[in-house]
């Protein structure tokens, strides 16, 4: 036994150094060609299953047979390399870019394609440039990344995404965002629902070409969004792990204090008694009055507040100075941001699961993410997971399920216009009024029964706590309202669940056909609800309860058929297809107030019913596409699609329509003519035109004669009234755009980029066009205006410096855009809507307003152009340069209506500079833009003449005081405000910007650190996003609206990170 135990023994021994010398371990580093790593890269034994991943340092480790022959090096974004195995067991592999040799594979409308081979225009950003960046929604990497695409900076409310303009504005009443497209399916969810660390690519579709196969939906862009699956190789883990903090990125507005404050709204109350146009006083008995030394109201008695330590009536002397002995009773208590803002934490956490093999590929992922916003009461958080799985079971058959769901928790805060807004009101109300309630005299804090501090909400005068501590009611519009308060009582929960499902199945058969079927469904429920609290508000006293159930539910299915031949020098590509999509939309919403217990919000605790309603919405699009691709060498392309649609948006007798593109491209460099250029790597040119189509954005029943209705007062029966009239022949908004480019890859690929010209027609724009009032309708909607959009892109990207260990590059984005409208609707030569006008030879963005001219040296009143040029009221003579005179008129009425520049500024840009030496690396994005204008309502509203209880901003300082003053800041005057501050072109601003949106610093973990905790690669990095705004103004936000105006948004947030990724 012992014999047998024995001979077993040593032919397992023998065995197992037998098995050793058929296989060897190799590493090595995998590299791009600027030395930087390529993570997640493909290493495989050709011709066979046996492979790994790359780190995110780039370092491989494998074990292969001693008769493998040949590796296989191959990423997303490189050409694929094969290197002999040899003898050695150390290996150096730089993969050269895709980009630059043309050869990277881009996402497209059905399918991907070779850039090299592709006609149309695209923008494409890559999960490396991504995942290195803190953003809770992915729609947020867009910015500053691509040419021609502009963006808002978007609420700062964490999860939220920011607006997207591609090429321009495409319409005037429908919408102007692009369609979303997420796996090559258009998306109906939210995308702050998807992680971004699932997402592999972001494409954007600018061109006709690209997007006609998405027909009626294409007409403003298309951005197409696909997410990770697995690759071939080692089964790889890789964990994410980050944390940070968020704080407000923008400054506020610079506003006077406490000190400057007082005196300047004497002065607006003394001047209002000397400048009136009846019942003036002289100068010397207006500064008594002001001052509270007669009988009359003086200021102290207008603010109601006295935050100083001396008397109401010696706050300001007549000289119209602060008491040089006044101090702040309460000067701890002025800060109205103190008790909502914070400092925000943000924790973001994701593990993925992947591999592949020649028969399959699989990725598992599942996310945490936890944003506190920088104020209370504002936070996103949201639970995700991801599998996508495809197998190939047979040569010619290949099935594959993608599934997504999360699950978010989120609350808001009022970012809004209105007074409940806390950054609106912490920023409008006068700097003399305090946070809580004080004792007037000592300027004690007043306390309730338990000890606390007390709101002070503005009305107290006539309640027992304002009675016994000298508290007056504030003025204004802020009396009885505390929008921190409201916003710490107040209750704005929101919860969402969404599920996405992509199933698909290819048969291939008679070696060049390729049938697909594609069956695709999002599902997306919010709870959303608000309580308004009974002590302060809206809600007050006695309380409400608002809620809503939104469902929204969109199929998709299509069924493709593609035939690709290549015969001789001749390539054939071609595509039928047919699509059905259909959206659900449902909802269920209850309005109740009259709270009868505190804490509980639920219905049944409301006494009232203010509003009950649902809703049900379909939409529905059938489409019949095609598309042919042809190339002969490489070297002339040629590309042309087709889109039948029937939308539900319109009649029956109006909803098919025809969509199409044609394109074409020359690869100049593939031409023998350009084989002793050597310095020319890639030279294409490539054009196309074609017709897409917008139909999203006026509604789901636009054609229909539309009635409103309400009920008659809870009894039997309604009231109605019809809003809009029927239009049978109503149909899509048509864009057709022609577009030029020149791509180009130069000194071994040193330097390569793209300049384009594009021109963007837009016919056949919906537009909700005014009726007479003897119709008893508002409107009637028609396709009836024409506008463009035109401009030049460039894109450069390039290595100033490139050694082994030294790499300096920088990329450079560049665009213009002219839009103007070259025709208005019958009967409707111009139509004003707020600071624009729309009028045929003008821009949808040109500013409209009345004329300002000036501040009078001689009285300090506001000057506008006088539109009504006889001597009347209010009309001045004012001698101009030429030695003539100009007629103006200090009445805003009067006031002449020209077009004062627009928002559209001459140039949009971003760039990207990046630093790496060995394994560090330190890179940037900056945006910016010159010229254009911004109207900045905020800053008007603090420019004040003199509205008593509000704040004002510091350049009231250079306001004119006395005669002969010359300066363009108008004289305190409360009684002139409506004059004096009027909507005008006096809050046109310069909009040029430049801004750092993004610094991010990684460093590769050196490997022999790593072995020992059988770590395959490590990447530390730190992030901050929204490190830097510059503008004309502090505090202004020049990328609030595309409208150009400037409003109480949620400013954006400065979020700093640091964290690791790692392989297992």
């Amino acid at each position: 036994m012992r014999n047998l135990l024995a001979s077993l023994l040593a032919i397992l021994l023998l065995s197992g150094q037998i098995l050793a010398q058929q296989s060897r371990t190799i590493s090595g580093k995998v590299t791009d060609e600027k030395g930087d790593p390529v993570s997640n890269a493909s290493v495989l034994v050709k011709g066979t299953n046996t492979g790994t991943t790359t780190g995110v340092d780039g370092s491989f480790r494998l074990e292969i047979p001693t008769g493998a022959k040949v590796l296989v090096f191959s990423s997303v974004g490189f050409k694929t390399v094969e290197q002999p195995v040899d003898e050695r067991s150390v290996f150096a592999v730089q993969l050269q870019s895709a980009q630059n040799t043309m050869e990277e594979v881009v996402v497209v409308a059905y399918g991907t394609v070779k850039k090299e081979a592709y006609t149309g225009s695209v923008g494409t950003i890559k999960a490396s440039e991504i995942e290195k960046r803190p953003i809770g929604n992915v729609v947020r990497s867009i910015e500053g990344a691509l040419p021609g695409v502009v963006t808002t900076s978007g609420s700062g409310q964490p999860g939220n995404a920011n607006a997207i303009r591609i090429r321009g504005f495409g319409s005037i009443s429908a919408t102007q965002d692009p369609l979303y497209v997420v796996d090559g399916v258009p998306y109906v969810g939210g995308t702050s629902n998807i992680n971004s660390d699932d997402v592999e690519s972001i494409t954007v579709l600018k061109d006709a070409s690209a997007a006609a196969l998405y027909g009626s939906r294409a007409g403003n862009g298309v951005v197409m969004i696909t997410t990770k699956k697995g690759k071939k190789g080692k089964n790889n883990i890789s964990v994410k792990i980050s944390q940070g903090v968020s704080q407000r990125g923008l400054p506020e507005y610079e506003r006077v204090n406490a000190f400057d404050y007082y005196p300047l709204m004497w002065e607006a109350y003394r001047n209002s008694l000397v400048y009136r146009t009846t019942g003036a006083i002289s100068m010397d008995s207006a500064n008594r009055v002001a001052s509270g030394l007669t009988n009359r109201s003086g200021i102290a008695d207008l603010l109601a507040y006295n935050p100083f330590n001396v008397a109401r009536n010696a706050i300001v002397g007549t000289d119209g100075k602060l008491n040089a002995g006044a101090n702040l009773i309460y000067g701890d208590d002025l800060d109205w941001t103190k008790e909502f803002m914070r400092s925000g934490s943000r924790k973001d956490y994701s593990v993925n699961f992947s591999g592949g093999s020649e028969k399959s590929d699989y990725f598992v992922s599942v996310g945490y993410l936890k944003e506190d916003g920088y104020t209370i009461q504002t936070d996103f958080e949201r639970y995700s997971a991801r599998m996508n799985v495809n197998v190939r079971p047979l040569d010619w058959f290949k099935t594959g399920l993608n599934i997504a769901g999360n699950f978010s928790n989120f609350n808001v805060t009022s970012d809004g216009g209105g007074i409940v807004n806390p950054f609106t009101f912490s920023r409008n109300i006068g700097p003399i009024y305090p946070y809580y309630a004080h004792n007037m005299t000592t300027g004690a804090y007043v306390l309730d029964a338990n000890g606390n501090k007390i709101w002070d909400l503005g009305n107290f005068q006539n309640e027992p706590i304002g009675i016994q501590n000298g508290i007056l009611n504030r003025p204004g519009t802020t009396s009885g309202r505390h929008a921190p308060a409201e916003l710490i009582l107040n209750e704005y929960p929101n919860k969402r669940w969404a599920i996405s499902g992509r199933s698909t199945t290819e048969i291939t058969f008679l070696k060049n056909f390729k049938f697909t079927n594609n069956i695709a469904i999002d599902f997306q429920t919010q709870n959303s609800n608000e309580y308004e609290n009974t002590l302060v508000g809206d809600g007050a006293p006695g309380g409400r309860s608002q809620k809503a159930v939104d469902n929204i539910t969109g199929f998709t299915a299509n069924q493709l058929l593609g035939y690709t031949k290549r015969f001789g020098s001749h390539n054939v590509d071609v595509l039928v297809g047919h699509e059905n999509f259909d959206q659900y939309i449902t909802n269920l919403n209850g309005f109740k107030q009259g709270q009868s217990l505190t804490g509980n919000v639920e219905f049944g605790n409301f006494t009232t019913i203010n509003s009950l309603g649902s809703s049900v919405d379909r939409y529905r699009i059938e489409s019949y596409l095609s598309r042919l691709s042809y190339d002969y060498d490489g070297r002339y392309l040629f590309t042309a699609s087709l889109r039948r649609d029937g939308n539900s948006r319109f009649s029956r007798d109006a909803r098919w329509g025809t969509f199409w593109s044609v394109g074409g491209g020359w690869n100049i460099n593939r031409e023998n003519f350009m084989s002793g250029v050597k310095w020319i790597d890639n030279l294409k040119l490539r054009g196309s035109y074609g017709s897409v189509g917008v139909a999203d954005g006026i509604g789901f029943y636009a054609w229909q004669g539309l009635y409103g209705f309400a009920n008659n007062a809870n009894e039997p029966g309604i009231v109605q009234s019809q809003t809009s009239f029927e239009n049978l022949e109503l149909t899509w908004e048509v864009n057709t755009q022609s577009d030029i480019g020149l791509e180009f890859a130069l000194f071994k690929n040193r330097l390569n980029g793209s300049i384009e010209y594009y021109n963007r027609q837009s016919k056949d724009l919906l537009f909700a066009v005014p009726t007479p009032l003897s119709s008893g309708a508002i409107s009637v909607t028609k396709n009836t205006a024409t506008m463009y959009n035109r401009g030049f892109e460039l894109q450069l990207n390039g290595d100033i410096i490139r050694t082994k260990d030294f790499t300096w590059s920088l990329g450079v984005n560049l665009a213009t855009v002219t839009n103007r409208i070259t025709r208005m609707p019958d009967g409707i030569p111009e139509f004003v809507t707020g600071t624009k006008k729309y009028k045929e030879g003008a821009s949808i963005f040109d500013y409209w307003l009345r004329s300002y001219y000036g501040v009078d040296p001689e009285d300090g009143s506001v000057l506008y152009l006088a539109q009504n040029t006889t001597a009347s009221s209010g009309i001045r003579y004012i001698a101009n340069k030429a030695g003539g005179f100009d007629t103006v008129t200090t009445l805003v009425a009067n006031g002449k209506f020209d077009y004062h520049g627009g928002v559209i500024p001459d140039v949009y840009g971003s760039f990207t500079p990046s630093i790496r030496f060995k394994d560090f690396t330190l890179s940037a994005l900056f945006t910016f833009q010159i010229g254009g204008k911004t109207y900045d309502a905020n800053y008007q509203t603090l420019m004040s003449s003199g509205t008593y209880g509000s704040a004002v901003h510091k350049d009231i300082l250079n306001r004119w005081q006395k005669k002969g003053d010359v300066t363009n800041v108008p004289r305190m005057d409360n009684a002139e405000t409506a004059n004096f501050n009027a909507t005008s072109s006096r809050w046109l601003i310069n909009a040029s910007y430049l801004n750092i949106r993004a610094i991010n610093f990684t460093y590769q973990l050196p490997k022999s650190l790593l072995s020992k905790a059988k770590i395959n690669a490590a990447q530390f990095f730190v992030s901050v996003e929204n490190a830097l705004f510059l503008s004309r103004r502090v505090g202004m936000n020049n990328q609030n609206a595309f409208t150009g105006i400037t409003g109480g948004e949620y400013p954006p947030a400065r979020i700093m990170t640091a964290g690791i990724t790692f392989n297992l």
